[in-house]
């Protein structure tokens, strides 16, 4: 079974007396309902749980009456060995996108305080089918993703006391042994080429084959076209599909701004713009701003109209392209990738570690081409920069960047290992998931 740290953050909100319904989001085939159940199982006398697209029939259940004893009365018709034991149960209402009446139904469960109620649903940012009161004040939310390259390494059996080691290096400055360190960078270009959603992880590993995980991979994706089909509007879908398809060929050119005219002959922001925010609210996709100044916030000083976009997870970017680019990408002496596509995917890969941590993505590349940082932090000692090097490159842009004194220190990550130069921190790529 998969370890998951969203399951800490479940089990402490069971075990809160907030009197709020829970809020899990997340992109589809994430692991929300399994680690729904898990919760459930371990924590409460009784579960509840109804599926919308598998059950639709379950939505006649929150027609009329919402208050919680006609709800009730309901779920007794439709699933009459539902128990409902206060204080000691757990309702789960799974792919709740699909009944906008269960959404206004989390006010009246949370009013009432007998049970513990978790709405689960992909694509929770759009706008339902239909007008809706929603539950605010009522409700407290987890965004969860696939899994990050920490819970990646739970699944190749590596433990915490190990995983804080390497902590303590990256903290310390302090060379990690070299063993360990190829071990670790052999873990993390499989992580490239898996990723996280958690049916690729567990025939990854289970099966011992790249190949089973990769079938699940596309499957995956196809099933996304599925569900852009399904939720876009009918303007959005055809123009949706395009762009998130298109990112593969957005990473591999030179230059990772995205560029409309990689999607079709003459695109621009006026038709493509409002699709780009559709894959944003699906948690399909992030976008990475180009910043016009570095100055804090930084949500105060980007070029919208000059970004970049990235997938939530890599292993689905990865599995865009035909398959043998997986080997290439496993074996670092395999010269026949090329070296935009190479460049562009070890940039995916840390923004999707730093998108699993919570980052806001940021970069700074000038008109000139001269000057480029894949990614910026907000920290409180100041700006941080994060340069990104596939080998073992140079990195002017960064050395050039660290001689401002408003920065007080930076990062270049590489395969390699750690060390210190003056304020430029070198670190293998695999301790982004420390930033």
């Amino acid at each position: 079974m998969l370890k998951r740290t969203v399951d800490d953050e479940l089990i402490k909100w069971a075990e809160s007396d907030s009197g709020k319904c829970l809020m899990l989001r997340g992109a589809r085939q994430v692991g929300k309902t399994f680690s729904s159940e898990q919760l459930g199982k371990s924590k409460f006398e009784s579960v509840v749980s109804v599926n919308f697209l598998e059950q639709p029939e379950l939505k006649s259940v929150f027609t009329g009456n919402l208050d919680t004893n006609s709800l009730i009365m309901n779920f007794s018709v439709y699933l009459p060995s539902a128990r409902f034991v206060p204080e000691k149960t757990l309702i789960i209402l799974d792919e709740i996108q699909e009944c906008p009446e269960a959404v206004t139904s989390l006010k009246f469960w949370a009013k009432d305080n007998r049970f513990k109620v978790i709405a689960t649903g992909s694509m929770l940012g759009i706008d339902f089918k239909r007008p809706i009161s929603y539950p605010v004040g009522s409700v407290e939310y987890i965004n969860m993703h696939p899994l990050s390259f920490r819970e990646f390494l739970y699944a190749a059996g590596i433990n915490d006391d190990v995983i804080g080691v390497l902590e303590q290096c990256c903290n310390e400055y302090r060379k990690v042994p070299d063993a360990i360190n190829e071990r670790m960078m052999n873990l993390l270009r499989q992580y490239l080429v898996v990723g996280g959603m958690p049916e690729a992880v567990s025939a990854y590993f289970e099966n011992n084959s790249l190949i089973e995980a990769d079938k699940v991979l596309r499957r995956i994706l196809n099933d996304y076209r599925y569900d852009i089909a399904h939720y876009a509007s009918p303007d959005i879908k055809i123009k949706a599909e395009k762009c998130y398809f298109s990112l593969a060929d957005q990473l591999s050119k030179e230059n990772h701004k995205f560029q409309y005219g990689l999607i079709e002959k003459g695109g621009n922001a006026r038709k493509f713009g409002s699709s780009l925010d559709w894959l944003n609210n699906a948690d399909l996709t992030r976008t990475s701003y180009n910043l016009t100044s570095l100055e804090i916030p930084f949500s105060s000083h980007f070029d919208s109209n000059n970004f970049r976009l990235y997938p939530t997870d890599i292993g689905l970017l990865v599995s865009m392209y035909e398959y043998m680019i997986k080997g290439a990408l496993l074996d670092p002496s395999y010269k026949v990738l090329a070296g935009n596509t190479k460049g562009g995917l070890y940039e995916a890969l840390i923004a999707d570690m730093l998108i699993k941590s919570g980052h806001d993505l940021y970069y700074r590349k000038n008109e000139q081409a001269t000057f480029e940082i894949e990614f910026l932090l907000e920290r409180p000692e100041g700006i941080i920069p994060v340069e990104v090097k596939a080998g073992h490159s140079r990195s002017r842009s960064l050395d050039n960047l660290l001689k401002k004194e408003s920065i007080p220190y930076g990062y270049k990550l590489i395969d390699g290992n750690v060390g210190k130069d003056g304020k430029k921190i070198t670190l293998p790529l695999y301790m982004a998931m420390f930033l």
